[in-house]
């Protein structure tokens, strides 16, 4: 029996990415009329087919090619947990994914929509379910954690393979108890984010201080007050 999602084959054959280096996001130059672009990172780009709609089709670059099937090893190790979604098939240059529904927690504190702790400890139990498949959960952050009727969803397990603990993560659950109380009924402004992110990603991780970089991003929404 042909599933379901090739329906969506010749559309996906219309999409043409370009992969850059230094982690820099792909650009799609081409893509069918029938596709909705939902998605972009530094792999591949994520597409939406309106009649396969409980689908999501991650479409990687020529650059990032080989990690397609390493990617889909990583979800099938994973398979079942309510944490993660699903992987349903694979083509020349994509994954077929469940589509999931919902808002990524940077888009919450864009639109000033509460992130409830439920969805918080639903990451820590899929990181520690993540390690008892003998993978490492890491590359976690506010753009691909999904909050979905009140419980967490992370969207990219593409780095669980590698070595090492980024400590993406625990820095947001630190800043989830420790400041977040003090944000969390109001929009936070697109460029308080960026200027936070850009902040955060040029850090000395070796002299790194979540507590200091906490009081540098006080001073950005509330001066000296804080």
């Amino acid at each position: 029996m042909i599933p379901d999602w090739k329906q969506a084959e010749e559309a996906l054959r219309d999409v043409e990415i370009v992969g850059y280096e230094n982690n820099k996001p792909v650009s799609v130059i081409r893509f069918s009329e029938e596709l909705r672009c939902i998605g972009i990172g530094t792999d591949a780009a994520v597409f939406y087919y309106p009649n396969t709609p409980n689908y999501a089709y991650k479409v990687y670059s020529d650059k990032a090619l080989e990690k397609k099937e390493v990617e889909a090893g990583i979800y099938e190790r994973l398979k079942g947990s309510p944490y993660f979604p699903q992987c349903y098939g694979t083509g020349p240059n994509y994954l077929v994914l469940s589509y999931e529904q919902g808002i990524t927690l940077y888009d919450c504190l864009l639109q000033g929509v509460r992130v409830p702790e439920q969805a918080i400890q639903d990451i820590e139990e899929g990181r520690e379910f993540v390690r008892s498949q003998g993978l490492n959960p890491r590359d976690i952050h506010l753009k691909n954690v999904l909050l979905q009727k009140g419980r967490g969803k992370v969207l990219d397990v593409s780095e669980y393979i590698k070595e090492g603990n980024d400590s993406r993560w625990e820095h947001l659950v630190w800043a989830y108890k420790h400041f977040y109380p003090l944000i969390c009924d109001i929009q936070v402004p697109l460029w308080i984010l960026e200027t936070i992110t850009n902040w955060y990603n040029r850090v000395d991780t070796a002299s790194f201080g979540i507590e200091d970089f906490s009081k540098r991003v006080s001073r950005l929404f509330f001066g000296d007050k804080k």
